[in-house]
């Protein structure tokens, strides 16, 4: 996908969801492995209720590989 898209699909209706997909991305997506943009890929198709109980709220996750992602997302 290219960059342009990856910024839109970051952009969700939640002002905290959108600084933490952004900011990943922004520092990341030169240095991530395929295996992580495909990743980030697949989180982005969650919708907001979902991906905010991941990414604010520290739900688990249940895939180990996406909940690896998750945890450095939230970390910048």
């Amino acid at each position: 996908m290219s960059d342009g898209r990856l910024r839109w699909r970051c952009r969700r209706g939640m002002k905290e969801l959108d600084v933490l997909l952004e900011r990943w991305l922004e520092r990341h997506r030169g240095l991530a492995t395929a295996e992580d943009l495909q990743r980030f890929e697949t989180l982005l198709e969650l919708q907001d209720p979902e991906l905010a109980r991941y990414l604010l709220a520290g739900q688990a996750h249940p895939d180990p590989g996406l909940q690896g992602l998750i945890d450095r997302v939230r970390l910048g």
